[in-house]
């Protein structure tokens, strides 16, 4: 139904009149609800990513028992150091995620990057510090359901968007009532806090547009605008409640000491803070070394192992060591030099791309190498590869040139709202790496279904 689905709608482009209107006020509705990054079209596609609702209730499924066992390995983590250590935390982010931030969810909101395909739903990698998108991908869900071309196709499929931003204002709210241990008696004041003139800035501008039409006051600030008097934190004169925080602990650390307000402020327990410095422990991407080694298996239930094993790729820290593959001991850096065909290496934090290598492209040498650096880097991981998904979308490339039609990497996002599944967005690339900021686009995700006639 799905490839018939894509048929359908690429053959309704043919039309000229449908996919020129369609294209016009695409652009039209990217540029008023500001869906530019880095001043490049954010959806230079024509097509949103259909999800078919059996295959949608089964991703739900698999990311919210997967997500119940990353729970489990932050509660295992608190307070123990080896399995700290595991992780690849460093001494000043054990401090950090010590702190208590007075509420239990790991990271209230968070993100899983997986490649759905006819025989596979596979995880790759989980943003779970501060992921992006949620605004962004729910203006283009409003831009592509009124679309010309959309608006035809609707007319044999029963076609459903999704939504997030009103998710991630229920997260906040639920966190601070949690935090506070009581319902407020007022509207909190939240505070959008990351660093200044970043390419993110214009999904900023619409959670606050969102939060304060919802009765919050709202505020974007960087951390050279915070102050804290000791009880309370402020910005730009405002006293804060909720700081929603966009900024990465690794974007922090350099400028942490310079402008210590944040951390004051969380430390003292004036402010709630989502997420807090503990998602730090899931958004390393050796979480994933734990979930797929036997020796942790203890940590989860049965029902947590047979979804780990079917949809986590194996993965463990990149050093000198014997372990497991498949049930079969091996020396991990002998073995890794030998299976390159189905082996990536990438950094435990890092993102946008930055650093990682693709065995299946690399030649012999171009694999030494980077063994050599991942060695000598000492917090790498290596990774089995998965089934990606590919398709061919209608693509834009600028105004004097058609759409044409082509191949993309195609990767699925569901984003969870207290570890429960609310909404989704599909990163698209052309190239093996699905990353918006490392050039990708991306576009919303409907769900769909052929209607009952």
């Amino acid at each position: 139904m799905l490839k018939q689905a894509v048929a359908h709608y690429h053959e309704l482009l043919e039309d000229f009149a449908i996919a020129d209107a369609s294209q016009r006020q695409l652009d039209e509705g990217l540029e008023r609800n500001r869906l530019i990054f880095g001043g490049r079209r954010l959806s230079p596609y024509l097509r949103p990513h259909f999800v078919t609702e059996e295959d949608w209730t089964r991703a739900i499924a698999i990311c919210e028992t997967v997500w119940s066992a990353l729970q489990k390995v932050k509660d295992a983590a608190i307070g123990n150091d080896a399995m700290l250590d595991e992780l690849g935390i460093t001494a000043i982010e054990k401090d950090l995620v010590s702190i208590n931030p007075k509420y239990r969810q790991v990271s209230p909101t968070a993100r899983l990057d997986s490649f759905l395909t006819e025989n596979a739903y596979s995880f790759v990698e989980l943003n779970g510090e501060s992921p992006a998108g949620i605004a962004f991908a729910d203006s283009a869900t409003e831009i592509f359901m009124n679309l010309p071309v959309m608006k035809k196709f609707a007319e044999r499929y029963d076609v459903r968007g999704l939504e997030g931003s009103s998710k991630m204002l229920d997260v906040l709210l639920a966190a601070h009532e949690e935090f506070l241990g009581h319902k407020p008696e007022k509207k909190p004041v939240i505070a959008i806090v990351d660093l200044r003139d970043l390419p993110t800035q214009k999904e900023f501008e619409l959670f606050r547009d969102y939060f304060e039409a919802n009765g919050c006051t709202s505020i974007i600030c960087s951390p050279d605008e915070l102050e804290f008097d000791g009880e309370r934190l402020y910005a730009k004169g405002i006293q804060i409640d909720i700081v929603y925080k966009r900024l990465l602990v690794n974007e922090y650390l350099p400028i942490m000491e310079t402008y210590p307000a944040l951390l004051d402020a969380y430390r003292a327990g004036a402010i709630c803070m989502v997420n807090s410095f503990q998602s730090k422990l899931i958004h390393k991407k050796a979480v994933f070394a734990v979930l797929t080694n036997e020796k942790y298996a203890d940590l989860f239930t049965e029902s947590e192992l047979e979804a780990i094993k079917k949809h986590v790729p194996w993965t463990r820290k990149f050093r000198e060591e014997k372990t497991f593959n498949g049930g079969e001991e091996i020396d991990l850096v002998e073995w890794t030099r030998r299976n390159k065909n189905k082996l990536v290496l990438k950094p435990n934090d890092d993102y946008g791309g930055h650093g990682i290598y693709i065995g299946w492209i690399s030649d012999a040498a171009e694999w030494e190498e980077a063994m050599k650096i991942a060695l000598a880097n000492e917090d790498y991981l290596v990774q089995e590869r998965v089934e990606t998904s590919k398709e061919v979308f209608p693509m834009v490339f600028n105004e004097q040139q058609p759409f044409a039609f082509v191949e993309q990497l195609v990767d699925l996002d569901p984003l969870l709202f207290n570890g429960v599944v609310g909404s989704a967005f599909t990163r698209l690339s052309s190239s093996e790496l699905a990353n918006v900021s490392s050039g990708g686009g991306m576009v919303p995700t409907f769900i769909i279904k052929e209607k009952d006639l």
